[in-house]
């Protein structure tokens, strides 16, 4: 634990070294239908591990250290005037199984995380989708938030058991306290089918991101080898959109070497509706050897906005040729993930402004904002 401690002590100084800087490529100049440019407003890390918060695990009924080494990959939603950020978080080596922890703040940057989980494998009726018979792998994974028109609350997220994945929704009317529902896609053939990174669109309303129907129904994209979508009447109960034969009808995919997004193009945030279309924030990953984009890092996770039609979400109308954020700081580069990653997975509005918390090299928690256009 000391050459970590040592070693995230050395990472965090090189950040305070290092100047204010906006985003990936300086994208000051974004076409009139995007949101940004995006700043980073801290220089380190806002969400970091902390080996001294002990949770005692209710099937192994042994306390574990369940945020010691990773604390990554985080959702947002704003509630009572403050921002409260949900994360992915593991022990560490031998110990991987993955919880989600509970943060708040007041100004967006400054977090103050709570010492046991909300989200967790348990003894309950999805145990054997979250929990693989041992504490080495499997839980609850990489959580997107929504925020229904009642006030309700709901996450996707991937359950993992060691052998596969699937996508798990849940509610909640207060962020902390949370009831699985099981399956996003229940009752349908692609129940237990292997997705994961589920998005709902959301729209503006009295400046706060409240989940949107559009033609009657609430929009979802999923996905990352491919971008596909669903279709909801409740947010809890989904139906994937398929194509003429029956399979995952794709609305967006991954570009030539001569984009940053030639491997992966992996759901961020909520989308948002704006009178331009739906802004989809993703995270396009970069491909190695021959196949690799030289101006990126190979196999590193980069941030995109794509547009789509407001009134048609399957139609993909363009997208950023260039990133808007990348891995540039040192901890963004030199944690677990040692390709660097800046993974975008939770957006909020928030005193007229947008935070945006980003997943850094499968560590850390970043923030970058930008300014409230309306």
């Amino acid at each position: 634990m000391k050459i970590q401690t040592l070693l995230a002590a050395v990472l965090l100084a090189l950040a305070q070294a290092a100047p204010a800087q906006t985003t990936a490529n300086q994208t000051s100049n974004l076409p009139d239908w995007a949101i940004g440019p995006f700043t980073r407003a801290s220089q380190e890390p806002v969400i970091q591990p902390n080996p001294d918060s002990v949770f005692d695990c209710p099937i192994s009924k042994k306390p574990v250290n369940w945020e010691k080494a990773w604390t990554y990959n985080p959702a947002a939603a704003v509630k009572d005037g403050k921002i409260i950020v949900l994360y992915r978080a593991q022990q560490g080596p031998g110990n991987t199984c993955s919880r989600i922890g509970y943060a708040t703040s007041e100004d967006g940057i400054h977090l103050k995380t709570e010492p046991t989980p909300v989200l967790f494998s348990a003894e309950d009726d999805q145990k054997s989708f979250e929990w693989s018979g041992n504490e080495r792998v499997g839980g609850c994974e990489d959580p997107r938030l929504a925020e229904s028109p009642d006030g309700t609350y709901i996450v996707n997220y991937s359950q993992y058991y060691g052998r596969s994945f699937r996508l798990g929704i849940a509610t909640s009317k207060d962020l902390k306290t949370w009831t699985k529902q099981g399956a996003t896609f229940a009752g349908t053939k692609w129940e237990s089918k292997p997705k994961k990174s589920a998005a709902i669109v959301h729209e503006i309303k009295n400046g706060h991101l409240v989940a949107a129907k559009i033609n009657g129904k609430y929009w979802m994209y999923m996905g990352d080898s491919a971008v596909l979508a669903a279709t909801s009447d409740d947010l809890i109960h989904w139906v994937p959109l398929e194509d003429e034969k029956g399979n995952w009808k794709s609305v967006m995919t991954t570009r030539s070497n001569k984009y940053f997004d030639n491997l992966i193009v992996e759901v961020g945030p909520q989308a948002v509706l704006t009178d331009k279309g739906i802004i989809l924030f993703y995270n396009g990953v970069n491909n190695h050897g021959e196949k690799a984009n030289p101006d990126y890092p190979p196999g590193g996770y980069c941030g995109g906005e794509a547009l789509f039609d407001r009134n048609d979400p399957t139609k993909l109308i363009t997208r950023l040729d260039k990133p808007f954020i990348q891995p540039e700081l040192p901890w963004e580069k030199n944690g677990l993930y040692k390709d660097g990653t800046t993974f975008i997975e939770g957006l909020v509005l928030f005193k007229n402004q947008w935070f945006l918390y980003y997943g850094a090299s499968d560590h850390y928690v970043g923030v970058a904002t930008a300014p409230y256009k309306p």
